[in-house]
């Protein structure tokens, strides 16, 4: 019964400060109703501020995101940058088109300006990468990008850029949190109610002139595309993109073209899910174009889809990563081609061959972005930044318009994506690719599996016996510690697997790679089913090993 009132007193204690009526009023249905389970679950903590910011459900208490966390936040972030000499420096605010994102941005700036920063924010719903280019271009010591990406629409989240243009990383994102864990009452954090700038077009004519430099001046533009932005905030911006370069325009999947927060197409909002391209296909099977390109709704990944036995195949990421890799090595790019541990290895194989350096990071953009001399980065969840020096993030714009560039020289060949992919397999081996992926709906899921994972490694996967287990967590002097496990494989196919949670979503995902040589053209089509049927193999052995 203690416990009951204390949940209680929180709540209401909570409820008094609450600056959203919405939130309040679903806050005090609670209380009145004696929801005690419900209650329990919002005040079991709080949000925790990591290298990916925050990211929850939209609701109230502090193990959502609403405005009273959002507040904290930006005041916790605020004292950070004062901490590090930064007071009266430009703090850049973007956000996309989700539910209260508007609100989250405004509270941003208006915390920012009571702390003695200066504010600007973005003049409308765009897309992340904008944000990311905003804070150089317009010299800011940090950014805040109100997004939870490709999450189901009940989510939204809070990323944070320094001045680099890069997301946090450590020991940042524990400095910031320790700053949050200090702010006091929400009624002691000032919040005038203007004093902001409101950024006007000027930011993202900048970006859009930008977005030209990826490309070769005269190179073919003549691919034709179907195009979703998957109820995000891409198109205007996509489509402004393609018309200055001088592609036709794409042709919009129409009921995926606008900003909607309810997403109501598609189960998840993200390319990669089952069924979220059928609307793009459609379109496809329609106008029979040359390639089907989609964003995720904040358009900082794009994914790419190929005509395939007359229908349609979306690419892994990993296959695209290796293309504009290819693509770009053909354009000349010096530079550290870099991706992160989960990708594919085929991107050191093609900068090893090009004579050109390479690098592995940690999960993430905000571990690629910070490699030196980087002119190329890939994760093959769909992120990619091909001009490292405009955006340090990854782009679903730019890239979208290098894909297109790369799809249009080939077609003048009388070639297509497809074709580039074998000439990959026949130089560097077949690097076939699949991926895990378990969605749950209690964390103590993922926690138990990677325990016994780590209590027990596997001996052998797929017959394959296991001649490395590594434990991520522990770090190395190439790697700094991160919760994973990395396993390879003996035998000729180079077999290697990594187990981690998502770090944005609650999911455990293994990602597993076989690469299998290919004497001759003719023996692809054999030398994929080896591929696919090992890898169906591992995942089937490492579900078990893992008890999913």
């Amino acid at each position: 019964m203690q416990e009951q009132d204390d949940l209680i007193t929180r709540a209401q204690a909570w409820l008094a400060e609450d600056p959203d009526p919405q939130t309040a009023a679903e806050l005090a249905a609670l209380i009145e109703a004696g929801d005690t389970a419900e209650l329990a679950d919002r005040f079991s903590g709080t949000l925790q501020f990591g290298t990916a910011g925050l990211r929850g459900e939209i609701g109230a208490g502090p193990m959502r995101m609403n405005r009273s966390v959002v507040i904290r936040a930006a005041a916790g972030l605020a004292a950070y940058l004062k901490a590090q000499g930064h007071d009266g420096g430009l703090v850049v605010v973007g956000y996309d088109a989700r539910y209260k994102s508007l609100d989250f941005a405004r509270d941003t700036a208006a915390v920012m300006t009571g702390a003695g920063l200066r504010a600007a924010v973005l003049p409308r719903p765009l897309p992340t990468p904008v944000l990311a280019y905003a804070i150089r271009h317009l010299g800011a010591v940090a950014g805040v990008e109100v997004t939870a990406s490709h999450n189901p629409p009940r989510d939204n989240g809070y990323k944070v850029y320094l001045g680099d243009g890069s997301q946090i990383v450590s020991p940042a994102d524990a400095e910031i949190a320790g700053h949050i864990a200090r702010v006091g009452a929400l009624a002691s954090v000032p919040r005038p109610a203007d004093g902001w700038l409101q950024l006007d077009e000027e930011v993202l004519e900048a970006y859009l002139a930008r977005t030209d430099a990826v490309l070769t001046p005269g190179s073919p533009r003549g691919v034709r595309t179907v195009y979703t932005a998957m109820h995000g905030v891409g198109k205007e911006v996509v489509m402004a993109a393609f018309a200055r370069a001088g592609f036709p325009a794409p042709v919009l999947v129409a009921e995926q073209a606008e900003p909607d927060p309810a997403f109501p197409t598609v189960a998840f909002p993200n390319p990669e899910e089952p069924g979220a391209m059928d609307l793009a296909f459609a379109k496809a099977a329609e106008v029979q174009p040359d390639i089907v390109i989609a964003n995720d709704p904040d358009a900082d990944r794009c994914a790419v889809a190929v005509p395939d036995d007359g229908g349609w195949r979306m690419l892994r990421g990993d296959e695209v990563g290796a293309l504009l890799a290819a693509h770009l090595v053909r354009k000349g790019a010096r530079g550290t081609f870099a991706e992160s541990i989960v990708s594919s290895s085929l991107l050191g194989r093609i900068a090893e061959a090009a004579g050109l350096p390479y690098e592995e990071t940690l999960t993430g953009f905000k571990w690629i972005s910070r490699v030196q001399g980087l002119r190329y980065g890939y994760e093959e969840a769909l992120g990619y930044c091909v001009d490292p020096e405009g955006v340090r993030d990854k782009d679903g714009v730019t890239a979208a318009l290098l894909v297109a560039e790369l799809a249009s020289e080939l077609k003048e060949q009388g070639r297509t994506l497809t074709d580039l992919l074998d000439d990959l397999a026949l130089a560097h081996g077949l690097h076939a690719t699949d991926q895990l992926s378990v969605r749950v709906s209690d964390l103590s899921v993922i926690a138990s599996a990677m325990a016994a994972l780590r209590a027990q490694p596997p001996a052998s996967l797929a017959g394959l016996r296991v001649t490395s287990a590594e434990d991520l967590s522990v770090g190395s002097a190439a790697l700094p510690p991160t919760d994973g496990l990395r396993y390879y494989l003996d035998g000729d196919y180079k077999a290697r697997v990594i187990v981690r949670p998502s770090g944005t979503e609650p999911k455990l995902k293994c990602y597993l790679e076989v690469v299998v040589p290919v004497p001759e053209a003719s023996e692809l089509t054999s030398c994929r089913a080896r591929g696919q049927e090992i890898l169906d193999a591992i995942k089937k052995d490492l579900a078990a090993a893992a008890g999913i």
